[in-house]
């Protein structure tokens, strides 16, 4: 049976780590680096506003020569999130990444952000599950 998108999350410390619209850019920036990640979902209060991406920093700040310093995060974030349910499977979770070409995918439930997956949590969940099947074939053949 596959993994869902609440069972990764459940997995490692997926804690939602977030920025509000009217940071500034460089503060996302610095947030993200802070965290090692490349992306933050933008918050107001519990609601989901938007996700800046180090993407949208190098595309909207960097080749159009604006000042990250000047520019608020509601500016460059993309305010059309593609998001999922909890009980998304992995491979569905993978499927809608592709299709809309996103690296981050944030974990919703009832409206409100309850984690973000990256598409290595993803790949690396689906290589797992299928390493253990293919132990499970070795060892079924192996007779053990």
């Amino acid at each position: 049976m596959s993994k869902t998108a609440e069972q990764i999350l459940r997995k490692e410390d997926h804690t939602i780590q977030s920025i509000a619209p009217t940071a500034t850019v460089h503060d996302a920036i610095f947030l993200m680096a802070e965290l090692d990640q490349g992306a933050l979902l933008v918050l107001e209060g519990e609601r989901l506003a938007g996700i800046i991406s180090e993407r949208d920093y190098t595309r909207k700040i960097i080749l159009k020569g604006r000042s990250s310093k000047d520019t608020q995060v509601r500016e460059i974030m993309s305010s059309k999130v593609i998001c999922v349910s909890p009980q998304t499977s992995v491979e569905g979770c993978l499927s809608v990444m592709s299709s809309n070409r996103v690296r981050h995918l944030p974990i919703v439930k009832e409206g409100v952000p309850v984690g973000i997956l990256s598409i290595i949590d993803v790949v690396q969940s689906i290589l797992s599950e299928k390493e253990f099947i293919i132990h499970q074939l070795e060892q079924y053949i192996a007779g053990g």
